[in-house]
């Protein structure tokens, strides 16, 4: 059993130390999105008070911006409505976001946004479907795995040690 662990742990981590490189780089990439700007823009301060901007001027403002290459609405993924901020972030597809006054539509900010990008390495899905189930999941499987047997191996002197104190504790009969 133990040199089975031993095995396990050692040829686990062989096979899953590229995508689990890649997903604790990202990770600790996404933990600090909203202290770094080069990973997700940080978000601006609009105007207080209730929203005077209409769907058709986030359009029309985003459309102004000649290089978000804004046409329709098909070139928007999301909008993230902040009003206790004053302010709307629109996500391009192109992964530019952005950032409109609640109030009339003024632009507060407009850069590019790669924590979506991120993510999509984080998980896999960046590389394909096949690769996010096929070899992301299964490094977690075996991430997993890693972590039992490790738990084992950090376990057994600790076992050895508590056999020992208990041998040298009993009286020996013979």
């Amino acid at each position: 059993m133990n040199r089975w662990t031993r095995k396990l742990h050692r040829w686990g981590a062989v096979l899953i130390a590229a995508p689990l490189l890649l997903v604790i780089v990202t990770g600790l990439m996404l933990q600090l999105k909203k202290q770094v700007a080069w990973v997700q823009p940080p978000t601006q301060k609009g105007t207080p008070g209730p929203p005077g901007t209409s769907f058709g001027q986030i359009l029309a403002m985003t459309q102004s911006i000649p290089e978000r290459g804004v046409r329709t609405w098909d070139d928007i993924t999301r909008l993230d409505v902040q009003p206790s901020k004053g302010i709307v972030k629109v996500q391009c597809a192109n992964n530019w976001e952005v950032q409109l006054d609640l109030a009339d539509a003024t632009v507060r900010s407009s850069l590019y946004r790669r924590s979506d990008w991120i993510e999509s390495l984080h998980d896999g899905s960046y590389f394909s479907q096949f690769a996010k189930l096929w070899i992301f999941f299964p490094s977690g499987l075996v991430l997993f795995l890693l972590w039992v047997t490790g738990a084992w191996l950090w376990y057994l002197p600790v076992r050895a040690r508590q056999r020992k104190k208990y041998r040298d504790r009993t009286p020996q009969t013979n």
